[in-house]
């Protein structure tokens, strides 16, 4: 949804008559993007991707088929096994799709996206389907009614995400889009660089910064977002630096080192006053037991565990859980 912000704003500056789709419900299509939508066109111009543009022309040709005044029309759309292999689907699957015209949906959520900031969409339907009023509730608002308070919660797992919830009034369209997590490393060479491209491989930004003056500035100014990798082991400067990382509550706090280091670090942190409970948030030694050697297998293990940690979800495999292997 993020990347529809520009092509967005030029269309309403432009006065098209243009929709955005998004899904509302699916079943099947195997691994997906959360925040998947589609700007059309009906003239049939399509900016985005959903479903790898299996379903482009028939929204198409549904938007055109909007009537002047309607805000909203949820469409059904399917996918065989066959076709499913030709859009190089993983699998088939079946959606209900809702059109809203652009022009109804809030400027102010496409300034905020375009922004990078946290925030949600959230989109109330009528009974009919019919009628849309969306509204924009940003990760700092404090929520007032379920809505808000499921698109909170959505914003508080850091991932983009969609959820529904049905009332008597009809449904309620939520969509949130947490900002990107800013992986904070504290220390250059080799490690640094591979956990930079493992964190932009996964669509997050990464930085690094070599003291705890420099570390801090960037925590505060990435509060909500940031996720603090500590590879030096110089006292002076990690100490300082986890005990900021825990004051202001960032949500991934960890520290590469071994057993040893670890202990100094603690009682390091200790000494400044961190309390035991504080000291459970830092993920030291980092990362998951992923039997790790190389440099790069040790980057995917922390960023791994951040995922994980940001989503507030205990890894395992997945053979050993139960349930949807993409819910």
């Amino acid at each position: 949804m993020r990347e529809l912000a520009e092509t967005a704003r030029q269309w309403l500056s432009e006065g098209r008559a243009a929709f955005l789709a998004r899904p509302v419900t699916e079943q099947g299509f195997g691994p997906r993007e959360p925040a998947g939508a589609l700007l059309v066109d009906p003239r049939g111009e399509c900016v985005g991707n959903l479903y790898r543009g299996v379903f482009d022309a028939e929204l198409a040709a549904e938007a055109a088929a909007v009537p002047d005044g309607v805000t909203a029309r949820v469409c059904e759309v399917s996918v065989g096994a066959a076709e499913a292999t030709e859009a190089r689907l993983t699998c088939g699957g079946h959606a209900e799709v809702l059109l809203q015209p652009l022009a109804s949906v809030p400027a102010e959520w496409w300034e905020l996206l375009g922004q990078g900031a946290g925030v949600a969409l959230v989109t109330r339907l009528n009974e009919g389907a019919d009628r849309a009023e969306s509204a924009v509730v940003r990760a700092v608002d404090a929520p007032a009614t379920d809505a808000e308070r499921r698109a909170s919660e959505l914003l508080g797992t850091h991932r983009a995400g969609r959820d529904a919830l049905y009332g008597q009034s009809g449904l309620v369209l939520i969509e949130a889009c947490p900002a990107a997590p800013h992986v904070v490393i504290c220390g250059g060479g080799e490690m640094a660089e591979v956990i930079t491209r493992q964190a932009r491989l996964l669509e997050w930004e990464a930085v690094t910064v070599g003291s705890a003056g420099e570390a801090e500035k960037v925590l505060a100014a990435h509060r909500d977002a940031a996720c603090l990798v500590v590879l030096t082991h110089e006292p002076e400067f990690d100490v300082p630096t986890l005990r900021v990382a825990l004051a202001e509550g960032v949500p991934y706090v960890g520290a590469l080192g071994s057993r040893k280091t670890t202990a100094r670090r603690r009682e390091g942190l200790l000494a400044a006053g961190v309390s035991e409970a504080q000291l459970a948030r830092v993920h030291g030694p980092i990362g998951l037991d992923l039997g790790a050697r190389t440099p790069a297998e040790t980057a995917m293990a922390i960023c791994a565990e951040i995922l994980g940690v940001l989503g507030g979800h205990e890894s395992g495999a997945l053979r050993d859980t139960e349930g949807p292997i993409n819910p």
